[in-house]
């Protein structure tokens, strides 16, 4: 063995060993930045439950945003009143109650209500059953009943009945929209609990077609936008729409002569 071959070996390795270590400290100094405190006692008063309900990719994203002034400290709709307020206090700033939001489904067409085109046999997932044109259903617009939306709510806000339908436990509910994303059909949305009359339908054929495939389906008679003031409820594309922005709550029911049923109050839902 070549003793000196060796030595050289041994000296350039530890030479640039040496060198890139040298390398590494220098770019930590220059590059280094300092992360600011307050995004870790932020952190602490979240709830770490990750959903992506503030819009942020999880928890500790959003204590950033919070602390870099982008995001409000009341974005996280799993948090609790006193979480908001300690993360106010950290930050400085006034806490602003808001309100509760929940998700609302809006279909009746369950099981029983529902016209079916054969057997489905296929995988029983809501998003497998869409891409195959709604499996046995069929309705184009209406809740596919496989449940996506129960499986994707980390809270066991919801729940699918015996008719195929999911249910909502306000209680529980943190509107955080995981079930919104996971519904293929979009029949999901998220609403201010004070919002109490919908229309629970999505259906946009024309009515012969709708009362064909779901009994329960809003038809376009327009027998609601004529029993309220005008603009208070509106047709899109054969489809009652409530207009939210001038409704507000509503304590009476303003569309008896709806022939489907598929508009009504959120308390007295069947």
């Amino acid at each position: 063995m070549d003793v000196n071959a060796l030595l050289i070996s041994m000296g350039s390795m530890g030479g640039m060993g040496a060198l890139f270590a040298l390398g590494l400290i220098f770019a930590d100094i220059k590059l280094h930045v300092d992360e600011d405190p307050r995004i870790a006692l932020v952190l602490d008063e979240l709830p770490g439950a990750n959903c992506g309900g503030c819009g942020y990719p999880g928890c500790s994203a959003f204590a950033e945003r919070i602390v870099d002034g982008s995001a409000s400290i009341t974005a996280c709709p799993v948090n609790t009143a006193d979480g908001v307020a300690e993360i106010a206090k950290i930050m400085g700033v006034e806490a602003e109650a808001g309100e509760k939001i929940v998700a609302r489904v809006l279909c009746k067409g369950g099981k029983e209500q529902t016209a079916k085109k054969g057997e489905y046999i296929g995988i029983k997932t809501c998003m497998a059953a869409h891409l195959t044109f709604g499996a046995d259903r069929l309705c184009q617009y209406g809740c596919l009943g496989y449940g996506d939306c129960e499986q994707s709510c980390p809270f066991d806000a919801i729940k699918m009945d015996d008719n195929g339908l999911p249910i909502v436990d306000d209680e529980k509910c943190t509107g955080c929209g995981n079930c919104v994303t996971a519904c293929p059909r979009k029949i999901i949305e998220i609403h201010p609990i004070s919002h109490n009359l919908f229309v629970f339908c999505k259906n946009q054929d024309d009515a012969k077609y709708a009362r064909s495939v779901c009994i329960k389906s809003c038809n376009g008679c327009k027998a609601c936008v004529k029993a309220v003031d005008e603009g208070l409820i509106v047709m899109q594309n054969n489809l009652a729409v409530i207009n939210y922005d001038a409704y507000g709550t509503v304590t009476e029911l303003p569309t008896q002569k709806c022939p489907t049923g598929a508009i009504d109050l959120i308390s007295s839902r069947s």
